[in-house]
């Protein structure tokens, strides 16, 4: 379980391996990061709206604004359509807290929605129950729907697409582990009203800090989206055709929050941009190389057909769990549990409503496990991992 240098050091087997993708950007990563810094343009700056355009030309959106972390990309979207007390949320609970965190900030009710077994993602079928069984309780309206591209993968867009039409619900694709996803050739944006994602540093595109996007193709929306980033300043549509006494700069229209995005982390998105896609197939040979090799020693991941994941984790099953966990720590490899307790389960969030029950996420907070993962992963380090997991199967 353990790596060698060319100097003979002795160096752990990474369960991400940022420094790896640092090495390959080289000068020209370092470079972009000192024109910031010598600009002066931290806030802001030119670099914001470049990457504001290069990210709607990869994700399939006309319309996409930075901000400052992937947990305001799910709040924005909240505040524009006026979602607060009294509405509800449909999502599920086996995700990340900023999914479900973002409807009590604005004032609003998450409803929890179990997911499938096969791809942990959120479940139509259980969703169209947790919808009627809201209506007919009659104390929330149902507003929206939140799916979640978990571990890198699509969730069932064009069959979530189907009954937020069909209920006059907005829907948003948490892709904060997933942009870059796609299903059937399109991004998830492709059938949400909105999809956000987070450029936390572990994420598949991830910045050297904190930062989000949110994807749409409504312009309005859009421009709302701007105001709210920013303190809910006036924006175009807010000052076309009006004339004021004072500079219209400072002059508020709504009530927003700072959420903007450090010039620095747009600079590094950009250069991280450069050899996104050719990280993402590299992902998907390190998942197909542990699917071949962990094959009848553990649940694999399954991905929804028709979908490419972008793989931020790979996550397998396992009926004992903490055991291979241990065995792994005892070989020097690195895993990591998540989810290990649902949110629903946590108390923050234990007494939101959960219509019909949760037992595929309670199940797989017990069973899950996943492997190291990232487009760097040498054949020979992630064979060390396959053999140790099939060691302890055997």
């Amino acid at each position: 379980g353990r790596l060698f240098s060319r100097a003979g050091c002795v160096m752990p087997i990474p369960f991400i391996d940022l420094q790896a993708q640092r090495r390959r950007l080289g000068h020209p990563l370092e470079d972009a990061i000192l024109k910031v810094v010598r600009s002066g343009a931290w806030i802001m700056g030119p670099e914001i709206a470049e990457l504001e355009k290069a990210l709607g030309a990869f994700g399939e959106a006309p319309h996409v604004l930075t901000c400052g972390s992937g947990t305001e990309a799910l709040q924005l979207p909240l505040m524009a359509w006026g979602i607060g007390p009294g509405d509800a949320v449909f999502c599920p609970s086996f995700t990340f807290a900023a999914t479900a965190e973002v409807m009590p900030l604005v004032g609003a009710s998450p409803v929890f929605v179990d997911v499938r077994p096969d791809t942990f993602t959120l479940d139509p079928e259980r969703l169209e129950a947790a919808i009627a069984a809201v209506k007919a309780a009659g104390v929330l309206t149902p507003r929206a729907i939140m799916g979640v591209c978990l571990f890198g993968q699509p969730a069932d867009y064009p069959a979530l697409a189907d009954i937020a039409r069909r209920h006059g619900l907005k829907l948003i694709a948490d892709s904060a582990q997933g942009f870059g996803c796609t299903l059937d050739g399109h991004h998830p944006i492709h059938w949400a009203d909105v999809a956000t994602t987070s450029f936390f540093p572990a994420k598949p595109l991830g910045a050297y800090g904190d930062g989000g996007a949110v994807l749409c193709k409504d312009a309005r929306l859009h421009d709302l989206l701007v105001s709210l980033r920013v303190h809910g300043q006036a924006v175009r549509s807010d000052i076309e055709g009006r004339t004021f006494e004072h500079d219209p700069k400072y002059l508020n229209m709504r009530v927003g929050m700072n959420s903007r995005m450090d010039t620095l982390q747009a600079a590094v998105l950009l250069q991280k941009l450069t050899i996104f896609a050719d990280e993402i197939e590299a992902r998907n040979r390190v998942a197909d190389r542990y699917a071949d090799g962990l094959a009848g020693v553990v649940e694999t991941p399954v991905v929804i057909p028709g979908g490419r994941s972008t793989w931020a984790q790979y996550t397998i099953k396992c009926a004992d769990r903490d055991g291979l966990a241990a065995r792994l720590k005892a070989a020097e490899i690195p895993t990591a549990v998540y989810y290990p307790l649902p949110l629903h389960r946590q108390g923050p969030y234990a007494s939101y409503p959960a219509p019909g029950g949760l037992p595929v996420t309670e199940a797989l907070c017990g069973q899950v496990l996943s492997l190291p993962m990232h487009p760097y992963l040498e054949p020979d380090v992630q064979d060390q991992v396959i053999a140790a997991v099939r060691a302890f199967a055997g």
